[in-house]
């Protein structure tokens, strides 16, 4: 069952709920996201319990509650209902009308005062009980469903005690100040949840789809299905990820991928859903639905983010649930000890007992942590740093150590053929033979290559297919990790394989390892054909995959942080090396899968480790290391295995990360210091008599309201400061 929850304005809010659903028969795996206001339960079929029972419950804790009955768009939804939050003024809110309201009150009864001053302290009650009775009515309610110590409880009994010692005019200062304070804590919890608003708010609402007469009809983007025909036209969004079927446009990708440069694309290229379409009409198939597509994927990932609670966020709600009850302790100490043991007024310490169960009021510590982390999360979705939670975000700060993947990580992922060398076995001394069978070789590379994904697999089919070769059909198709691929093609088993592998199996001459020695000193990833029936060496490819850009700048800047690069990858040592001589970086080669494992084992016994990765091949250890980040660009296996995923491709994101973190950690840290520090100046000014209830109520949203905006600083993060690429050396 899924559920959207209103007026939940700090994060106690969750924890009120979660306890009075938890005491239902019948009610479980409660989960309540206090960032995008989703609540989803699962309800026993044969429980006592009905759909009313707890829509009731919620609405009596005085909450507002609506149900998701349409799951399929359930992020539309999300979005639509925020987005009509966000409409609403502060006054036509129902805390901004309960503040309005009792200022009104508070107004008459100063005039009041002011005339007929006798009449004054009974106009000063009368709003004190009209202010706190939902109040109390609210705390009640919390008592009875397993939170007796909130700040309801806190705030009703202080008013109330206030208002019978005779301190009216305070009681109804502290109440309308309360109020206020809660409407500040969600105007700012609204603000928290704006970058699940700018997500949904992407994707366009309707959609033009063609029929099979090509008829153009405007249909909900819910409504469409794969293999769809839509039309974009110039200036729209795309409405859905698809493949271009007709036409050729610039698009802007900003709003998916954060790139601000417009990217040509023409027929066969893939679309995303929310990008601007430039200048062409285009005709697009639709690949996936509006649940699945990359925006859909996205909000998604940043709810469950949200959801997930940081280690330090745990540890500040655990400390909570026993401070308050403490702090309350406290206040009936202080009241009857003075006059019990020392002779003091009554009247005296109990003021004094009532003013410090307002300073109880837990509020901006538990806020704390989560408005840091949902900022930190928010900013890093805005800079295409999709971060799945707040562990991962905490984590990522402690990191000394990254491991990079190469190939489609610290390189381009797009290499390109350089060589194609045939060897005949008619002539001893192996000498290269004409283009006719570097064509025929080149074909039987692309057919076995035709099964895999890999970024050297495309690269050679591209490569045939660019010289208009016929590619045979391959079948038996299989490939032993990390070491080669094989297939039959026309009746003939081959492989194609690592010079290592083909070394291991004793199949090169030395004149052949010499030509691919020479291959990879210039960098270049070499690839061996042989037949594995006659173990003949048919031939060899090399291809060469650039560097990224900015892998220099992103190295640097890590080393400049004190953390430590290290590249793991499964090419050959001198193709790694002569990469790792431009990054100086430290390097480890001709890595299988389970190497790069042990590799990160060892690491991980004195480092926090990173590791980036992009291939099907890298899961194993993005799952493996402390925190695992997959490029945008690679497969979908890394990008769902990955804890971290940088959408724009870029080696500096690393660097923002870490910056981000650490800038993340700092400001929960502040959070806390002011959050304390301000309880305890006003604990010990409060037992002192220097300050009274309405000051203590300052403090309390004070607090609240400075850990918010401290919060909220985050946004303006600017990531790690760029460095001049160093120069190389030995």
């Amino acid at each position: 069952m899924q559920y959207r929850i209103e007026g939940m304005d700090c994060a106690s809010c969750v924890r009120k709920i979660e306890t009075a659903l938890a005491r239902m028969p019948g009610v479980s795996d409660i989960q309540l996201n206090f960032a995008t206001e989703k609540l989803e339960l699962s309800l026993a079929p044969d429980s006592d319990t009905q759909y009313s029972d707890i829509e009731k419950t919620v609405k009596r804790l005085g909450f507002g509650i609506s149900a998701t009955t349409d799951q399929a768009n359930a992020a539309d939804n999300v979005g639509d209902n925020q987005l009509t939050t966000q409409q609403q003024r502060w006054w036509q809110t129902k805390k901004g009308r309960q503040v309005v309201g009792l200022g009104v009150l508070m107004s008459a009864a100063y005039a009041l005062a002011l005339i007929f001053p006798d009449y004054g302290t009974w106009a000063f009650a009368i709003a004190v009980l009209v202010g706190v009775f939902p109040f109390a009515r609210k705390s009640l309610v919390l008592a009875m469903t397993g939170s007796p110590f909130s700040i309801e409880m806190l705030m009703s009994i202080a008013a109330i005690g206030a208002l019978i010692i005779g301190e009216a005019e305070e009681a109804a200062a502290v109440v309308f100040l309360f109020s206020v304070g809660e409407l500040l804590e969600g105007v700012a919890a609204d603000r928290a949840r704006a970058g699940i608003r700018a997500l949904a708010s992407l994707v366009p609402k309707t959609a033009i789809l063609l029929d099979a007469k090509g008829r153009q009809h405007t249909v909900p983007v819910g409504s469409l299905q794969v293999d769809d025909l839509v039309l974009v036209r110039p200036g729209d969004k795309v409405s859905a990820d698809g493949l271009i079927v007709q036409g050729n446009s610039s698009l802007d990708d900003s709003p998916v991928t954060g790139e601000s440069i417009p990217v040509a694309k023409a027929i066969g290229d893939m679309v995303f859903a929310g990008s601007i379409n430039v200048d062409g009409a285009l005709k697009i198939r639709v690949q996936k639905t509006a649940t699945d597509n990359t925006i859909a994927r996205i909000i998604n990932l940043v709810e469950q983010a949200q959801a997930s609670k940081a280690p330090t966020a745990r540890f500040i709600e655990n400390f909570s649930r026993y401070y308050t009850p403490a702090v309350m302790a406290i206040a009936a100490l202080v009241i009857m000890v003075p006059p019990l043991a020392m002779g003091g007024e009554w009247s005296t310490w109990l003021y004094r007992g009532f003013a410090l169960l307002l300073i109880a009021c837990p509020c901006a510590l538990v806020l704390s942590t989560p408005a840091a982390i949902a900022s930190g999360l928010a900013v890093g979705t805005r800079r295409g740093l999709l971060i799945k939670g707040g562990s991962a975000l905490e984590t990522m700060g402690r990191v000394n150590v990254v491991a990079f993947d190469k190939t489609g990580t610290l390189t381009e992922g797009k290499p390109r053929v350089t060589d194609v060398i045939a060897f005949t076995q008619k002539r001893p001394d192996q000498e290269y033979i004409g283009y006719e069978n570097q064509s025929e070789l080149l074909a039987l590379f692309a057919s076995i290559e035709s099964a895999s994904s890999h970024p050297l697999a495309k690269a050679i089919i591209d490569h045939a297919k660019a010289a208009q070769i016929s590619i045979p059909v391959a079948s038996k198709a299989y490939a032993t990790a990390g070491k080669a691929v094989h297939a039959t093609v026309d009746e003939r088993p081959l492989a194609i394989g690592s010079p290592v592998y083909a070394t291991d199996k004793g199949l090169l001459s030395i004149d052949q390892q010499a030509d691919i020695e020479v291959l990879q000193k210039a960098g270049k990833t070499v690839s061996v054909l042989f037949d594995e029936q006659s173990d003949e060496v048919l031939g060899l490819i090399a291809l060469r995959d650039e560097l990224r850009a900015d892998a220099q700048e992103g190295v640097a800047q890590l080393k400049a942080m004190g953390v430590r690069s290290v590249m793991l990858t499964g090419d050959n040592h001198l193709t790694a090396q002569a990469l790792a001589y431009h990054l100086n970086i430290e390097w480890k080669a001709e890595l299988l899968p389970e190497d790069k494992l042990r590799s990160l084992n060892e690491m991980k016994d004195n480092s926090k480790i990173a590791m980036i990765g992009d291939g099907i091949n890298d899961a194993p250890a993005l799952a493996t290391a402390d925190v695992g980040i997959a490029m945008g660009g690679g497969t979908d296996v890394a990008i769902e295995t990955a804890d971290i995923a940088l959408l724009k491709n870029r080696v500096t994101d690393v660097a923002h990360l870490v910056a981000l973190s650490r800038a993340t950690m700092a400001n929960i840290h502040q959070n806390v210091v002011f959050a304390l520090g301000l309880k305890a100046v006003f604990l010990i000014t409060t037992l002192l008599g220097i300050t009274g209830l309405w000051i203590a109520v300052i403090a309390d949203t004070g607090a609240t309201v400075l850990v918010t905006i401290n919060a909220l600083r985050l946004l303006r993060f600017k990531g790690a400061k760029p460095l001049n690429t160093p120069s190389k050396t030995k």
